[in-house]
């Protein structure tokens, strides 16, 4: 009886350790589930200049897409992308052979016309004199008179025609509109060219400008749009900041993007600068919500970044507690820290772990 008591206390304490470890185990997973999010506050370095930094562009104030008025093989292509062209100049030929064959029939149209009307008058002459002395009728001279003038018509309307046969024969050779450089020539020698095809893409190196597009919040705090500047990273014969020769404000809100673009001129004599070569302009306001400004760095645990796919972000909590991801650019990384160029503002609270983050929302 001993030994049987023996055998069932073993079992007795079993299923008790067992049923306190499934109490303890949903206790610690309850806890775990109704504690706070854990959050870090954006750690920031250095000191605000009073500017916010927005990407630009450099774009050509002149910049035209050439195309052809006429269909027809091209036959000659006398330029090259990065090609140097005077204002006039030929560019491209094509094959004009039917429009000039037009054009001579066309003449050869008024010359019978004229023909015509000479025959026309001169019949209207002798129908004048006749009537004069009373040898045809009054109807007669009317349709005499007639003639001639429809002849003239004729000849008015050939004329016409002829002109618009040598006109057209004109658009069979694409010339230069002004003096610039050769962007892009999308076409080869042989290639078929028809109305509205681009053929060569040129701009006026002399007239640049920077263009951006200003946040609307962040353009309504602008007092002095004189004061703005701009720089080009990509140019090292260029460092640091430059003023524009000129500031334009375009009096249009963009609807889909609530931004207002911006322009400003470039100074003469800039060596290297072309066309969709990346600028930084810099508006003398505070910063706002997803600009940083110049000489501040905003940083976050390295952990607390979220990538998924293409997508960067980080989970930032909003003023209703909760966290929602935010697509934002990553700088330089500094240790555990990770610099955030674009995305976050001073004083944004960030999930450290987005896993836990993910399972709060």
């Amino acid at each position: 009886q001993n030994a049987n008591e023996e055998i069932r206390m073993p079992k007795k304490n079993l299923l008790a350790v067992t049923t306190l470890s499934s109490l303890l185990f949903t206790a610690f997973a309850w806890a775990g589930e109704s504690s706070p999010l854990t959050t870090v506050e954006v750690q920031t370095s250095g000191q605000s200049a009073g500017r916010v930094g927005l990407d630009a562009v450099v774009e050509a104030v002149r910049q035209t897409t050439l195309s052809a008025q006429v269909p027809g093989a091209i036959i000659s292509l006398g330029v090259k992308a990065g090609d140097v062209v005077k204002a006039g100049q030929e560019l491209l030929r094509i094959d004009a052979r039917s429009a000039s064959q037009n054009a001579v029939a066309s003449d050869a149209q008024v010359d019978a016309a004229q023909s015509a009307m000479h025959v026309a008058a001169q019949d209207y002459e002798r129908q004048k004199q006749l009537f004069q002395k009373q040898y045809i009728s009054q109807s007669a001279l009317d349709r005499a008179q007639a003639q001639w003038q429809a002849a003239q018509a004729q000849v008015k309307a050939q004329r016409a025609q002829a002109g618009v046969a040598r006109t057209q024969s004109g658009f069979f050779i694409v010339n230069a509109p002004y003096a610039g450089v050769i962007s892009d020539v999308p076409v080869a020698l042989g290639d078929m060219a028809m109305p509205g095809r681009a053929l060569i893409t040129m701009h006026d190196p002399s007239a640049l400008r920077v263009t951006a597009a200003v946040p609307q919040s962040v353009m309504a705090t602008i007092s002095d749009t004189s004061l703005i500047q701009f720089e080009l990273p990509g140019l090292a014969s260029l460092p640091g900041l430059l003023r524009p020769t000129q500031v334009q404000v375009l009096p249009v809100v963009d609807a889909a993007t609530h931004t207002i673009q911006v322009r400003l001129g470039l100074p003469a004599g800039l060596k290297g600068v072309t066309p969709g070569l990346f600028a930084r302009i810099w508006l003398p306001t505070g910063p706002a919500s997803g600009a940083i400004a110049k000489g501040e760095h905003f940083y976050v645990p390295a952990r607390a970044v979220v990538r998924r796919s293409e997508m960067t972000g980080l989970y930032v909590v909003n003023p209703e507690g909760l966290a929602v991801l935010r697509q934002v650019r990553l700088g330089s990384t500094k240790g555990d820290l990770v610099e955030i160029l674009s995305g976050v503002s001073k004083g944004d609270k960030v999930a450290v772990d987005p896993q836990a983050a993910t399972r709060g929302r």
